[in-house]
């Protein structure tokens, strides 16, 4: 299997740019049609806030790149990959793992350091300041997972860039599980309704709308479980799944509980609550 990023029809970049285009797209007809919820604020504002993250998040990891290009050290995860592979670093590399396991194997043990990242930004104080900014939300849809603070963006290249070096992850394993994460965030954190057989089917498996809702409780017990963007394994393993919200999906309350107003909604406000007492 020729695992050259070379090889794509597309640059690397615009195949991703396509991918997530599609998904938000058919997540964003999928809410008006099929609503989970009543919105309790402008969705217009929401979504130019939400979509703002993204134009900023693009520019960082920009940044990032030209910043590693200069030190010759590599900040962004596909650039790590492609390092990796040309020196033969890794744990895929040094068990010398056929072609199909390393890009599985790297796809799964990604998706368990993203799951570590998130329970670690509700554990400790630290990351937790920069990561409510996307808990301040107070309505949830697929714009929701598009809302990362740079910081957190910032971070979490840094993060995967390590894993990327440690599992000597192949380039196009690194591109497909990036364009999975983002089109299954914006599906499970999209206010669609899913039929209920739909999503009993497919619970197990990854993480449907109902499952991720939870989440975005302002019940403490609530926020600080099913931390799972993909795989829905990882929560069951280490104990930190929740079926469903106490108050009900039609009834829960969306958000921070001290941040219950239009302000999240704003692009201002939400790129200065890391630093506000």
């Amino acid at each position: 299997m020729n695992t050259s990023l070379q090889s794509l029809p597309v640059s690397e970049p615009a195949l991703r740019l396509a991918a997530f285009a599609l998904v938000l797209v058919i997540m964003g007809i999928s809410e008006t049609l099929w609503p989970r919820r009543t919105q309790t604020r402008s969705r217009l504002t929401r979504w130019f806030t939400n979509l703002s993250f993204v134009g900023l998040g693009a520019v960082l990891v920009r940044a990032l790149a030209a910043a590693g290009t200069l030190l010759a050290v590599p900040l962004v995860a596909v650039t790590a990959a492609l390092v990796a592979e040309t020196y033969k670093v890794g744990l895929f590399h040094a068990v010398a793992a056929p072609t199909w396991l390393a890009i599985i194997g790297s796809v799964v043990i990604l998706d368990f350091a993203i799951w570590f990242q998130h329970m670690a930004a509700h554990r400790w104080q630290w990351l937790w300041i920069v990561h409510r900014v996307h808990h301040a939300d107070p309505d949830i849809d697929a714009s929701t997972a598009l809302r990362f603070h740079p910081i957190e963006i910032g971070l979490s290249m840094i993060w995967k860039v390590l894993w990327v070096f440690a599992l000597g992850a192949p380039a196009l394993a690194v591109m497909v599980f990036e364009i999975i994460l983002n089109a299954l965030a914006m599906f499970n954190h999209a206010n669609v309704a899913l039929p209920e057989r739909v999503d009993r089917a497919l619970r197990p498996f990854i993480v449907t709308p109902d499952m991720h809702r939870v989440h975005h409780s302002i019940h403490d017990d609530e926020h600080r479980a099913n931390f799972g963007f993909n795989l829905a394994i990882w929560d069951r393993m280490f104990g930190t799944y929740v079926a469903q919200p106490r108050d009900g999906h039609l009834g829960m309350t969306i958000g921070l509980p001290d941040q219950q107003s239009d302000a999240p909604t704003r692009l201002g406000w939400s790129l200065k609550f890391p630093f506000a007492k």
